[in-house]
């Protein structure tokens, strides 16, 4: 005699298998991803001390960001070049938390990920504007606080 799977079970099982699978993905994740993958290298480099400032309309209440980042390199080359630049890394960074006047679109998921694209953007455009050569492939949140 052999035993058959229940139906239950088997769906179960099935569901099971489904919901680990990641069901959103964003198109930069995916670009990040394919980029190390290519090369096989992922360096992550801090920019430490994590930056806190104000945001919001100067006219409003005083609203305070503190963001932790690290970028996402796929080339051992590039940590040395993101280090020679660092102050104006970090400068560039300071100016693009500055200009946030909707604290509104800060708390969401979609305005948080505009933030990281255009911080991606401003640090490659520096690296390009340096002639090292050199891009990161993502910017990565590792603390983010807003407080009203």
């Amino acid at each position: 005699m052999t035993l058959q799977p229940k139906p239950v079970l088997t769906l179960a099982i099935l569901l099971l298998s489904l919901l680990s699978l990641p069901v959103f993905a964003q198109e930069g994740d995916l670009e990040e991803e394919e980029a190390v993958e290519e090369t096989g290298v992922t360096d992550y480099i801090a920019m430490d001390p994590a930056f806190v400032t104000h945001v919001g309309k100067p006219d409003n209440k005083v609203t305070y960001l503190k963001a932790a980042i690290s970028l996402r390199a796929s080339s051992a080359t590039t940590r040395p070049a993101v280090d020679a630049h660092m102050p104006r890394l970090r400068h560039e960074m300071v100016m693009l938390f500055g200009e946030q006047t909707d604290t509104d679109q800060l708390t969401s998921m979609e305005g948080q990920q505009a933030l990281r694209e255009e911080a991606k953007k401003r640090i490659n455009q520096v690296l390009e504007e340096q002639q090292t050569g050199e891009a990161i492939t993502g910017v990565l949140f590792t603390e983010f606080v807003v407080q009203k």
